[in-house]
């Protein structure tokens, strides 16, 4: 099948070029994001295959439909970038990769608690200019903190795993209770209980109607002061705004994300000659105690060629059967 590749890195190009070696689809790679502006780029492929950044509302899935495309083939899990209502009632069929190495994201949801208990990125930029005081480096034990994980599928639940190792108490909150958390001894609660008790909490849900902003004015009110948040979910769960008001009131101790919810501007590309235009993500850089990555959580070797295969089959399985397990359904939008 032809296949068009938008948002294509050289490490996108990398790992399917491979995966693909034995297949045999033909690859055709765009370095642009797929969006409005630039939708005529893939008209006529019968398949596209987009990244998170990508944005297929219902006026590109309107033109792809028109031009042939049957198939939108996410490499990512998360679809929130996609009108899945609109795609279903142009007959576009749409798939995913639901788990690509949870603990690719796992490992670097705990780099960051750690590196921001201990100051990592601060005693860093102090040694190399000759600063070794330790004011203001003080950190604490992880052994006997509660941790708040929010969302326990195949990530949160890494982390569930990787924290009980370090004797952390664990509380959850998930519509849906994880049988590998529960015999972690992970005791589920209402995110209100969760926010109140945590020292620190990490969010690993879907971004949803529901989940939109769940981590917002309300959710930050019932905090413990000087709380820890790690977000490396979906941007949109946490209201910046927000975080950047219990920034500023010291309720939010230290905040570290992997994720941002206009990062469709700013990640992936190298911007480093140019004035960044976003204001709200401008201010987030000037607290000593946030620590931002560019969407790197998923960024391993394993997590990649995991990716490449199961986009691969994906489309391959489609191409022969019509159907995928692992298509995006309405029962996943509920």
């Amino acid at each position: 099948m032809k296949i068009a590749v938008c948002s294509a890195q050289p490490y996108d190009r990398q790992f399917l070029l491979a995966a693909n070696r034995d297949i045999g689809h033909e690859l055709v790679f765009f370095e642009t994001s797929l969006c409005e502006e630039t939708q005529q780029m893939v008209r006529g492929f019968p398949a596209v295959c987009v990244f998170v950044n990508d944005r297929l509302n219902a006026a590109v899935l309107n033109t792809l439909a028109g031009h042939g495309t049957r198939l939108i083939a996410l490499r990512c899990a998360g679809f929130n970038n996609v009108d899945i209502l609109t795609a279903n009632d142009l007959g576009l069929y749409v798939v995913r990769v639901p788990a690509y190495s949870p603990h690719s994201v796992a490992e670097h949801s705990v780099a960051l608690i750690l590196a921001l208990n201990r100051h990592l990125h601060r005693a860093y930029n102090r040694v190399r200019n000759g600063n070794f005081a330790l004011q203001g480096l003080l950190g604490f034990e992880l052994r006997g903190k509660t941790v708040g994980i929010v969302g326990t599928g195949h990530i949160g639940s890494a982390v569930a795993g990787i924290l009980h190792g370090f004797g952390c108490r664990l509380i959850a909150h998930d519509p849906q209770q994880n049988a590998e958390c529960l015999n972690l001894g992970v005791e589920y609660v209402s995110l209100e209980r969760l926010c109140a008790v945590s020292d620190i909490i990490t969010l690993h849900c879907p971004l949803t109607p529901d989940t939109h902003y769940l981590i917002g004015t309300t959710a930050i009110a019932c905090m413990k002061q000087g709380v820890m948040l790690i977000n490396t979910s979906r941007g949109a769960v946490v209201d910046t705004r927000a975080v950047i008001e219990g920034l500023k009131s010291a309720k939010i101790g230290a905040l570290g994300i992997d994720v941002y919810e206009q990062e469709g501007d700013l990640f992936f590309q190298d911007l480093s000659e140019r004035v960044i235009q976003d204001d709200i993500f401008g201010r987030l850089l000037t607290f000593p105690n946030v620590l931002i990555t560019g969407h790197q959580g998923f960024f391993t070797e394993e997590a990649l060629a995991s990716i490449a295969q199961t986009t691969l089959q994906n489309i391959s399985i489609f191409e022969r059967d019509g159907v995928c397990e692992n298509a995006v359904t309405m029962e996943l939008l509920r």
